[in-house]
């Protein structure tokens, strides 16, 4: 029997399993939770190094620091919680629970994507405009950059747990991925669900859809800049302060545009690729951005080793 979830007897959701591989699940969960670990600790060192070499505080890398914190948590509102339904077979999460990871979930990828547009856009005056890149981008206006995304998620993406909250679940409850997603939620309820539909797509269109389409054309800007430049010694410089926040935005991109496809079209596919592509969405941005920008960044990579350093002759 349907019934309100506005009423004392709200319904519990089963995160997915690793469907099939029930008897390697201990080996898998090791390595999300290995993946997670590498998230943690990269995003952590980049906050680190940045708030200790003076030399960093600057608009660039107090946006890499927006981009860590983010990402940091983004993988701690989802993977512990799917490590203890592997290992504690702790499956049940509540639909409060469920609402508010959802939520949390949504607007830090819309934090995200406003972070990467505005690293897009301070690549993009440093290059085309370097005499008003001083001037354009300061630390304040960085820091009021990382306040309207923030507050750019939350005015977009509250609205999706509140839309849920008035529609009656009837089962089934199992959800496809390990951590709650919108469309994944909505697709349980047994009510009419068009409202939530069409406002959840309009905002990833307004959100995520929009920044994307501004990056390119940010991009599309340097291109056209840098192919302008006489020497190749300057073009190939030029293009080389773009490569790490080109190989940040597909690292995001690709994995939300992959499971934004699944969604739509995967119905029929195995579970297993529904709860990798989570993983894989939640997950590889963190992991991959430190190590991109901790390679490509000579002053991350110097103080990191010198930190490193430090530890090893700090006596025990």
């Amino acid at each position: 029997m349907p019934f309100p979830n506005s009423s004392a007897l709200s319904p519990s959701f089963l995160l997915a399993s690793i469907p099939g591989l029930e008897a390697s699940q201990g080996w898998l969960s090791l390595l999300l939770c290995c993946a997670y670990l590498v998230a943690v600790t990269g995003n952590s060192s980049v906050l680190v190094v940045v708030r200790l070499e003076p030399t960093l505080h600057t608009p660039m890398y107090l946006l890499l620091c927006m981009l860590a914190a983010t990402d940091l948590a983004l993988a701690t509102c989802t993977v512990p919680r799917a490590l203890c339904s592997y290992w504690l077979q702790a499956r049940d999460i509540s639909f409060g629970a469920c609402l508010l990871q959802m939520f949390l979930i949504h607007s830090l990828s819309a934090v995200e994507s406003s972070v990467l547009l505005a690293m897009a856009v301070d690549r993009y005056v440093a290059i085309c405009h370097p005499l008003r890149h001083a001037a354009v981008l300061t630390n304040a206006s960085t820091a009021s950059l990382g306040l309207l995304a923030v507050a750019r998620a939350v005015l977009f993406f509250l609205p999706l747990p509140l839309l849920l909250l008035p529609l009656p679940f009837c089962g089934p409850w199992g959800l496809s991925h390990s951590f709650c997603l919108h469309q994944d939620v909505m697709n349980l309820a047994c009510g009419s669900t068009t409202p939530s539909m069409v406002y959840g797509l309009t905002a990833i269109l307004l959100v995520m859809g929009l920044d994307a389409l501004l990056i390119c054309l940010s991009y599309s800007l340097i291109l056209r800049a840098v192919l302008r430049l006489a020497a190749w010694q300057d073009r190939l410089r030029a293009f080389g302060t773009c490569v790490a926040h080109g190989c940040v935005v597909l690292a995001f991109y690709v994995p939300l545009i992959g499971l934004s496809v699944v969604h739509r079209f995967g119905r029929d596919l195995p579970p297993m690729v529904h709860v990798t592509m989570g993983f894989i969405y939640v997950l590889m941005p963190a992991v991959l951005n430190p190590i991109i920008y901790g390679v490509r960044t000579k002053q991350i990579r110097r103080r990191i080793w010198s930190l490193v350093r430090v530890s090893d002759r700090t006596p025990w």
